[in-house]
């Protein structure tokens, strides 16, 4: 049923779009296009297609690829390499070995080589294997005019640090937290566009009451200033009584364009949050109840602790220190690689021999790197690591014990808000009923314009301050619901589709 409105809204728009571009009647178009909206309309509308929307959609896509492309360095890649047409013609200066003698030799050639290799990082070890294939060919014009062909039918190498700093093995521990991280920022955020959303859909709907409620006033006014007269015609009432209501009737004009112009800003702002141009007039509902339930802090505080992007962001924050220490630790004390390769290799000065009979190959070296003398800047690099740590870690427990008490303020709030709405309906329905009791009063002479003029400012004080609390109540729910990333009201998880946002 949802979808079907949106759809019909759509229609509305672009009807009403295509209108305005029609000369002479621009101006009527533009008054009579109106969509009625409520509470939950509104909401949606923002998620779908509000700017600060479409900004976390493309927020998310970024942090998606950025996922991606870690987890294709953990997968195998095949790579062609080559180098055509290189064609050389110059002098080169060679020294003999008997005599030292430096004479320049003329070279005349072209290279050409083509090579296919699959590599495949070990986040294990934090390793690298690499499979390789190449063939390369030789063009000597002078001073002979001889073709020779160089082979690799197969070569396998592996190159693996030993003691040293393994990236991989890091990133594997902190990348998925990343891109988990991504997801529940992006949830927060359009649950922060539901929270501005309410405001801005409760400060039209205050603003839209408060202009009918002038002009209900004002016609109420006019109708009793001119019953007013007639008593006053035959001395029922007095000239100060009469002149009170005619004060009230010149204020309820006043009170009607303030209001007007509320309005107009008020729509503004939520016509604009939703995407809308300036020919939508948004019509909006009252909500007719709010749900009444109640949240416990324990249960509000297992929720956060296992969806909130504040503790996921202080396990990656912690990670992240762990890493910097063990990557000083690495770089402050004996580095050492092994490298060992095993290939085929065949030279010949044709294509069709090239390939006969290769010959084997074999490297194994082993590199090392000890630090004799470096005054301290490793073991330095070691002790700045360790205490940015515990710097991290006391943050860490400075931000839950913040979390944890703005976890009870919220629960607090909206516990004790669902009550207050309720109380504030009623003193609504009180306000109109003695309103209505005392205009009945009033017309048959019972009370003065005083007691009036106190009956309804109650009246309409009453209606607004359910509004403001009812306003208050949606407030402080999604406050929670961004916390927990949980639908109290629907009672499951809040989930996304992330594959298919990330394809938008």
């Amino acid at each position: 049923m949802l979808i079907m409105n949106r759809f019909f809204r759509f229609i509305l728009f672009a009807a009403g779009t295509l209108l305005l571009g029609c000369g002479g009647g621009s101006a009527h178009a533009q008054e009579s296009f109106s969509i009625e909206m409520g509470l939950g309309e509104v909401i949606t509308t923002a998620h779908e297609q509000s700017p600060s929307a479409v900004l976390a959609r493309h927020n998310f896509v970024v942090s998606y690829w950025q996922y991606r492309t870690y987890k294709a360095q953990y997968l195998p890649s095949l790579n062609l390499q080559g180098s055509l047409g290189q064609y050389n013609r110059s002098f080169s200066a060679v020294q003999s070995s008997e005599t030292g003698e430096i004479n320049y030799v003329s070279n005349n050639n072209m290279r050409n080589s083509l090579g296919l290799s699959i590599d495949q990082n070990i986040p294990f070890t934090g390793g690298s294997l690499s499979v390789i294939t190449s063939l390369s060919r030789l063009d000597q014009f002078s001073p002979l005019n001889k073709i020779t062909y160089n082979s690799v039918p197969i070569n396998i190498s592996y190159n693996q640090p030993i003691n040293g700093y393994n990236s991989l093995k890091w990133e594997k521990k902190i990348e998925p937290k990343k891109y988990e991280l991504a997801k529940r920022h992006y949830l927060e955020t359009m649950e922060a566009i539901s929270v501005t959303a309410v405001g801005y859909f409760f400060d039209l709907l205050i603003a839209q009451n408060r202009v009918a409620m002038a002009i209900k006033s004002r016609d109420n006014t006019r109708q009793l200033y001119n019953i007013a007269k007639e008593r006053f015609n035959i001395g029922s009432i007095t000239k100060d009584e009469l002149l009170q209501l005619e004060l009230r009737l010149l204020n309820d004009d006043i009170s009607i364009r303030d209001n007007q112009t509320s309005e107009g800003m008020a729509m503004r702002k939520l016509r604009t949050y939703l995407g809308y141009n300036e020919s939508v007039k948004l019509v909006l509902k009252t909500p007719e109840e709010n749900p009444q339930f109640t949240v416990s802090v324990e249960d509000v505080m297992a929720r956060v602790w296992e969806n909130s992007s504040d503790i996921l962001n202080n396990e990656i924050n912690s990670l992240s220190a762990e890493k910097a220490i063990a990557q000083a630790k690495a770089n402050s004390g004996l580095k050492a690689s092994l490298y060992a390769q095993f290939g085929l290799n065949q030279v010949a000065e044709g294509l069709d021999n090239v390939y006969k009979s290769p010959l084997d190959q074999e490297v194994v070296g082993l590199t090392l790197s000890v630090p004799i003398i470096d005054w301290g800047l490793g073991r330095g690099r070691v002790k700045v690591a360790k205490s940015q740590a515990q710097v991290i870690e006391s943050q860490i427990e400075k931000s839950i014990n913040t979390l944890r008490e703005n976890i009870a303020l919220q629960v607090m709030q909206f516990n004790l808000q669902g009550p207050q709405c309720e109380v504030s309906r009623k003193a609504a329905d009180v306000g109109l009923m003695r309103y209505n009791f005392a205009k009945e009063r009033f017309m048959n002479g019972s009370i003065g314009v005083t007691d009036l003029n106190t009956a309804q400012s109650e009246m309409d004080n009453a209606n607004l301050r359910y509004l403001e609390d009812l306003s208050n109540y949606w407030k402080y729910y999604h406050n929670i619901q961004q916390m927990t990333l949980y639908d109290y009201v629907k009672g499951h998880k809040i989930e996304q589709n992330f594959e298919e946002l990330s394809k938008e």
